[in-house]
């Protein structure tokens, strides 16, 4: 079978390998120029997704994946199309579909009777049915007659383990009719495995959700409900520090019940997932209210943490140098998308600080362009904030911070001994 997978990105490209890997051939589309030159030549355009760099070689070595600019050429070169293009959300949180839209129409230009659509990227609930399929049915191909099949199969991976996280969960695929459906159904068994879970009532596999809509409402509760418990264990945080004791102990020794999915507090976890699709929820219920709030107590929390450090720093934060560590959204992932250091950065500079940002995986010339001003462990500063779990900054000590007078660990993940024998404030998020 021929496959086009449309966005070669941390989600798209494993998935294309995967497909590949299969036994089918796989046209990658890409917009992005170097991007599709560097997985012809088998490299990876990103860091930090485990056994990617193998398994790329692999089936480009095999003939078996192909990457193309031309979106149109590759889908009329294939019998299924999986669309990974990212939706995010623009400065009033709402849905900014410009890119989806256009990758859409550049697949209507290229489409074929007979193909199958399934669009991976995270959507509003009925999007599927209402925007991209009366786009795809009015394809030139299909101006004489002729199917096409369309679904909605939301990605379900986390990224750093996609190949693990594609045989660990369920795929679900909801069609915009019967047919869709088992057409749907059949494609993705064809592509991928799945590890024996008996802990499933289903079993694990393909599920037919029935509509999709029902699949594209399965993404967004899930991840909804994620958001909703990473603010519950932010609150419950928040009053540890007013009360001096340590959140993860108080969860820890609830013994499962009722803590046992509640996430670990810090700054607010950033990417394309937890911070944007309950926007998405809400754009289709703006009436709940348990969203909403979790989502505005989660993107308070750079802010939270600057007030803490400026709690302990001796005469406040106005004048003095703090080094944010991490740009990434979270450690060993080079990705900014909604990452929290923009907000700590404007915190930092609401109450008169010179703020500046160290990330291992971005260069000078890189934070740069983000608007930011490098810092480099051994340059001075007064006081610090962890805002990405890097393993680096897990053994960080005060003389890799020349001056410090206080740090705040948003992420949980520094040793804190060197810091107490040093007798300097480590403020650990939900720690008194």
């Amino acid at each position: 079978m021929n496959v086009c997978v449309v966005g070669l990105g941390k989600i798209g490209l494993p998935l294309a390998v995967q497909i590949a890997s299969k036994g089918h051939h796989v046209w990658g589309a890409d917009i992005h120029r170097p991007t599709v030159d560097l997985v012809n030549a088998g490299e990876v355009p990103f860091p930090g997704e485990h056994d990617l760099d193998r398994r790329l070689r692999e089936v480009i070595d095999a003939g078996a994946l192909t990457a193309l600019t031309d979106t149109a050429d590759a889908v009329s070169r294939s019998d299924a199309v999986i669309v990974v293009v990212p939706l995010v959300v623009d400065d009033d949180a709402r849905p900014d579909f410009r890119a989806l839209d256009a990758a859409t129409a550049a697949i209507a230009r290229g489409l074929r009777p007979g193909t199958l659509v399934s669009y991976e990227t995270t959507l509003p609930v009925g999007t599927t049915r209402s925007r991209f399929l009366p786009a795809l049915t009015a394809a030139p191909g299909l101006a004489d007659g002729g199917d096409v099949f369309v679904v909605f199969s939301p990605e379900r991976v986390y990224s750093g383990r996609i190949f693990a996280d594609l045989r660990r969960y369920p795929k679900l695929v909801g069609g915009v009719d019967e047919a869709s459906a088992e057409r749907g159904m059949d494609f993705y068994r064809s592509i991928l495995d799945f590890d024996d879970r008996p802990d499933l009532e289903r079993g694990n596999g393909v599920w037919n959700m029935g509509t999709s809509e029902a699949s594209e409402f399965a993404k967004l509760a899930e991840t909804t409900y994620r958001d909703v418990n990473i603010a519950l264990a932010n609150e419950f945080a928040r009053y540890a520090d007013q009360i001096g004791v340590d959140i993860v102990d108080v969860i820890d020794a609830s013994n499962s019940q009722p803590f046992s999915h509640i996430h670990r507090p810090g700054i607010a976890v950033g990417g394309h997932c937890i911070p944007v699709y309950p926007r998405f929820y809400l754009s289709n219920d703006p009436a709940a209210t348990l969203p909403a709030a979790g989502r505005a107590l989660n993107d308070d929390m750079p802010r939270y943490a600057v007030d803490r450090l400026a709690a302990v720093v001796p005469g406040g934060l106005s004048g003095q140098t703090v080094a944010v560590l991490g740009a990434c959204y979270r450690g060993g992932v080079k990705e900014t998308a909604f990452s929290g250091v923009f907000a700590t950065v404007r915190a930092l500079q609401s109450v008169g600080a010179t703020a500046l940002v160290h990330d291992p995986l971005f260069s000078d010339d890189e934070l740069v362009a983000f608007g930011f001003t490098p810092y480099h462990l051994g340059d001075a500063c007064d006081a610090a904030v962890v805002q990405a779990d890097h393993v680096e900054y897990a053994t960080l000590r005060p003389s890799d911070l020349p001056g410090v007078r206080a740090l705040i660990d948003g992420r949980r993940c520094v040793d804190p001994a060197p810091w107490t024998a040093a007798d300097l404030p480590l403020v650990v998020i939900g720690k008194g």
